[in-house]
């Protein structure tokens, strides 16, 4: 749905490069400055509608609740551990935390209205992974990490711009899906799911559910 949607945005970005070009070569120089001026205009929109279209294909298509990934930790000092996400797709990244603690963030597109009955699922992209610190005092004082997972490679971010209006917007909704707050711990492996209502994780071995255990 989401291939569609960007081959859509792509071909209306192409017939607006067609139209410009042609304003562009068409006519007397008398009206030379107005055409150029409104060519260069369908050009410049055009490519907005590009940007946008390469933005909005980063999203993936959230049709059922699946896991998109595991977290897996190893101490490597008092508070300090090395986080390892590894995607749905088996694309592995390495990040260092602080802390007691470990969230995954996600945004989330929800289309209301005709679309929605139309049958466009929601979508996701995955965020943000941070750290946290259970103490106000450590939080306060001791540092702090936050890594992106994926972000908006070509300066144009849809969901932000979408979050800043959605208010007024009767199509969509842009809004986060975060993960609860779960304990670190040596060796402990989480598996990371996503579902309409947002992130949730559960443990995957023995480590991250005495974790888990002791910390509730």
């Amino acid at each position: 749905m989401y291939i569609a949607i960007t081959f859509l945005i792509a071909l209306i970005a192409l017939l607006l490069v067609f139209w410009g070009g042609r304003v562009l070569m068409k006519g007397t120089w008398v009206f030379g400055f107005i055409r150029g001026s409104i060519g260069l205009l369908l050009l410049a929109v055009a490519l907005m509608i590009v940007l946008v279209a390469a933005d909005v294909y980063s999203y993936r298509n959230l049709a059922e609740e699946h896991s998109v990934g595991t977290v897996a930790f190893r101490e490597l000092g008092a508070q300090h551990y090395e986080a390892k996400f590894s995607d749905e797709d088996g694309l592995a990244q390495r990040f260092e935390l602080h802390g007691d603690q470990w969230q995954l963030d996600a945004r989330l597109l929800k289309w209301k209205g005709p679309l929605a009955r139309w049958g466009i699922q929601p979508a996701y992209r995955l965020d943000r992974l941070s750290g946290r610190y259970l103490t106000l005092q450590d939080e306060r004082s001791k540092q702090r990490t936050v890594h992106q997972l994926t972000g908006s490679n070509y300066g144009v971010d849809v969901w932000q711009s979408l979050r800043s209006i959605d208010r007024k917007l009767s199509f969509v909704d842009a809004v986060y899906g975060s993960a609860t707050f779960l304990p670190m711990e040596d060796g402990a492996v989480y598996d990371v799911r996503i579902s309409h209502s947002g992130l949730l994780a559960r443990p995957l071995n023995q480590q991250a559910s005495s974790a888990l255990e002791a910390w509730q």
